[in-house]
Parts: C-alpha cells; structure tokens; sequence
C-alpha cells in the first residue's frame, strides 16, 4: 500500500510538472521530468497548471525520494565520475541533499495530520540508479549530468509550486527555503554544460 502511494505521489507530481509543456520539449516519465522554460511562466513566476501544490504526503514522498535519489547517485558518481569537476559537484549535492532530508524530517515532524517520510526508492528512481550504476566513463558522465539536469528542474518547479500553494506551514518553509539551493545547483549544471 505504501509503495502504491508512494507511485501516484510521484505519478501526480509528474502530471503536475507535464502540465503545459510546449511541443517542441521532450516529457520523460520519471521524477526527473523535463521542465517548463522561463517563457512559460507567468507574471508570478510559477506555471498556471503546474502551480498547484500537492498534498503534503505526496509533496513529501516526492521530496524525499529526490534527496534520497540525489544521495544515493551524488555517492556512486564520486567515485565512478571520470571529470574531476563532475565528482565535485557530486559531492556538493550529497552535502547538499543530506541537509535537505534533515530540513524535510523537521518540517514532516510539524505537520498536522503529521507526514511520513518513504524509507525506500520509489521503482522509477531505482531504475535510473541501476542504469547509472551500471554506465562506464564518459556514458556515465553524460547519464549522472541529465538525469541530474531534469531531476532539479522537476524539483525546483514542484517546490514553487508547494511553497505558494502547499497545504502545510512547515513544509512550505521547507520549500520555499530550499529553492534557492536547487536553483542554485542547476545554475552550476547549466554552466559545466556549456
């Protein structure tokens, strides 16, 4: 049961991130789902469809499973990353995520009704571990950088969306805090990528 929740809270971001998206954009379906650009946002600086938050379980599953993602494959590329700069940013992410889950357990712990946290990768991430484990050199590289990409630009769209529309006052907090951090991380992405 807990694994069917966990599925339609990642489904149900996923629809959310999908919503709107241009023709000439590729959708993935998987947490790590490309993006809306800029020009697809409005004046308040969210996108119409995709501005609705979820409920707080499915914000939290989402969240969660993505720090756990980026911490499990931050570990793997630091030590399979054949480009120094690669391992290093890897090892900011780690940092970086492992800071996140202990703000998301904060927050969790004051919800009303409270949240649980998942303790396990939902299939779809595990899958996209598994792959990433088992590409060599330069593939492995270009695999951890887009699925790293796509993963923070569906990140950071669904924590605007909680932290305007979210239905929980610590996890709002929690999202509004940590956009800076992944729009940051994806700042760092996007120039290593050029």
């Amino acid at each position: 049961m807990r694994s069917t929740s966990l599925i339609t809270a990642v489904s149900l971001g996923l629809a959310l991130a999908a919503c709107g998206k241009k023709n000439d954009e590729t959708v993935t379906t998987t947490n790590d789902t490309t993006m809306t650009t800029n020009a697809d946002m409005n004046a308040s600086g969210t996108k119409g469809a995709a501005a609705t938050a979820m409920p707080a379980q499915a914000f939290t599953d989402a969240a969660a499973a993505t720090d756990m993602f980026e911490i499990q494959s931050g570990k793997l590329a630091e030590t399979m990353a054949t480009s120094a700069s690669l391992k290093s940013m890897a090892k900011m992410l780690v940092a970086d995520h492992t800071k996140s889950s202990d703000m998301l357990k904060a927050a969790a712990k004051k919800t009303s009704p409270m949240v649980a946290l998942p303790m396990t990768l939902p299939a779809d991430l595990k899958a996209k571990l598994d792959a990433l484990k088992a590409a060599k050199g330069a593939d492995f590289d270009k695999q951890y950088m887009d699925q790293q990409m796509d993963g923070h630009k569906a990140a950071l769209e669904m924590l605007k969306a909680y932290s305007t529309g979210g239905d929980q006052a610590s996890l709002k907090q929690f999202a509004t805090s940590a956009i800076s951090v992944v729009q940051g991380h994806l700042d760092k992405m996007m120039a290593m990528a050029k």
